[in-house]
């Protein structure tokens, strides 16, 4: 039988995905199927990939509309500890806005912020053991104060000024703290994720007791590196949480372009025989759990899982980043899963151990903390005053020993 002429031939079409709304538009989640809290089974840790397949397409939700804590996925946190998380959580909701005003003011030249994503590094962080690495993007900031990382360390790296303890050898907000286990950030995305199952496969390899967590964001899983990564997560069962932070947008192009046909980001696990779940990344205790059991089932040696946090990015990308030029103005206002200082913060109000008089004293206390640490982090320096690290920091903590090329050029400058 022989092909149709040419001629003939229906003509293709190129298909490129389109958010539900655009700038001006009403702002549109009804893509976003919301299970009510407490209605998505827990399985036991050890259970086979295959049966749990369903967890890839539902959200694990513990909080309800009326902050109560329901469903089998409740965690064993006390009062006190969900208490220490809502601190966290407005300590870096406090921290972005001082350091975003800090960088409007030309004393830093870049920042990111967290906005509407502070539960899931916060309350991930609590679920983790001295000892375990993170391998993080920008945006995740609440693993090292979730950690106590001292706030005006963190201050002096973004101003990169003579206490910077990168020695100015970051871009601002990329961390670093081998003690705290938080991994350097990576400028280049995803190239965290594979060094991640690498490092979680040497950890086993030296039958260490450490495991890896690794961070990605939704547009992020569209890089090679992303698919590498759980290759060899899936075929050595490294002991490893694969994150995907999806707050609905990258920084210009809504997440659908890089989930394709796939559905949900969690289900990229499925064909690589990875248990995925998506959990609800502004529900803190839905957070927590879920950490929880991926922890376990990495400790136990049953190898890696595939989380996905639905969330949303509420602010700008950075500060580099207009998002009304992509998405409505108002469309954080209409994000359905809420602000999570706010839920959790209910629910406590629902326990009868915090009020909101208790919350604004906290929110004064925890603003006059970040201002202070503030103040001492820029009478070290700033970006365009004070001291900065020396030119001599940049040829150190490279090489063991000193290429002849750079020794010439550090002779050059004479540093």
């Amino acid at each position: 039988m022989s092909s149709p002429a040419p001629s003939s031939r229906t003509p293709l079409h190129f298909h490129v995905p389109e958010p539900a709304s655009r700038p001006g538009g009403k702002p549109d989640f009804s893509n976003v199927v919301i299970p009510e809290a407490g209605s998505v089974r827990r399985p036991p840790v050890d259970i086979d990939p295959k049966e749990i397949r369903d967890l890839a397409y539902s959200i694990i939700r513990v909080l309800d509309r009326d902050g109560q804590a329901v469903g089998p996925w409740v965690p064993e946190l006390s009062h006190d500890d969900l208490i220490r998380g809502l601190r966290h959580m407005m300590t870096l909701r406090s921290f972005d806005a001082r350091m975003q005003m800090a960088q409007r003011q030309g004393k830093t030249s870049f920042y990111m912020q967290h906005t509407g994503e502070e539960a899931v590094s916060c309350a991930f962080r609590i679920a983790l053991s001295p000892g375990d690495m993170n391998f993080p993007t920008y945006r995740q900031a609440g693993l090292l104060i979730a950690h106590d990382y001292p706030l005006v360390d963190m201050m002096c790296q973004i101003y990169s000024n003579e206490r910077d303890p990168l020695k100015g050898r970051q871009l601002p907000v990329m961390y670093s703290s081998k003690e705290h286990g938080f991994f350097s950030i990576s400028g280049n995305l995803t190239t965290q994720f594979v060094q991640a199952v690498g490092w979680a496969m040497a950890s086993a390899i030296k039958g260490d007791t450490r495991i890896a967590a690794a961070w990605v964001g939704d547009g992020s899983t569209a890089e090679s590196d992303f698919h590498a990564a759980l290759v060899f997560a899936s075929t050595y069962k490294a002991p490893i949480v694969l994150n995907v932070v999806n707050n609905q947008w990258a920084i210009s192009t809504f997440q659908g372009i890089a989930r394709g046909g796939s559905g949900t980001f969690a289900a990229r696990g499925l064909g690589f025989g990875i248990p995925a779940l998506r959990v609800d990344g502004n529900d803190y205790l839905a957070v927590y759990a879920v950490a929880q059991w991926a922890i376990e089932r990495a400790r136990r040696n049953l190898g890696p899982t595939l989380v996905e946090y639905v969330t949303y990015r509420a602010g700008a990308h950075s500060t580099s980043d207009d998002p009304s030029a992509y998405r409505p103005k108002h469309e954080s206002d209409g994000w359905p899963l809420g602000d999570p200082l706010i839920r959790l913060k209910n629910h406590l109000i629902a326990a009868g151990v915090w009020s909101e008089e208790r919350h604004k004293q906290t929110e004064a206390e925890i603003l006059e903390t970040v201002i202070a640490a503030q103040k001492e982090a820029e009478s070290f320096g700033t970006l365009h005053s004070g001291s900065k690290p020396s030119a001599r920091d940049m040829f150190e903590d490279v090489y063991a020993e000193l290429p002849p090329h750079l020794r010439r050029q550090r002779q050059q400058i004479g540093v």
